[in-house]
């Protein structure tokens, strides 16, 4: 099952991050979270790893339908987008909001789902192009 849409950016890390923020709230979405994991498993474990962030993005009309339909949804909630730097490249991961319909037998939820797995393909090649 795949659970995540992926794009390779040609920017550098700090630049793309703030890039996919932008694309995102271009699609309505906005940054409710940023986990710097890089940082935190360095200061809680003593491991260096390449850059890698997580952002917690959400689309308050889109969650608030999705609640709506299925109050439990909430595990997925917010949708997270990952930067990552892979041997000198930067990829891009968000989560695909369609998994939440794939797991979950809603009507209401399919909905949503569609429309925020649209935003955040459009979010995605906004960055690819």
């Amino acid at each position: 099952m795949d659970y995540a849409r992926t794009v390779t950016v040609d920017l550098p890390f700090d630049e793309a991050v703030a890039k996919v923020k932008a694309a995102f709230q271009e699609q309505g979405f906005g940054t409710l979270t940023e986990i710097d994991v890089q940082d935190t498993l360095r200061e809680k474990i003593g491991a260096e790893v390449e850059p890698y962030r997580i952002i917690g993005a959400c689309n308050p009309q889109l969650a608030h339908r999705a609640l709506g339909a299925v109050p439990t949804v909430g595990v997925f909630l917010p949708c997270n987008v990952v930067v990552r730097q892979v041997d000198g490249r930067i990829i891009v991961d968000a989560m695909d909001p369609e998994i939440m319909a794939k797991l979950i037998d809603d009507p209401a939820l399919r909905e949503v789902a569609a429309e925020a797995g649209t935003r955040v393909q459009k979010a995605l090649d906004a960055l690819g192009s």
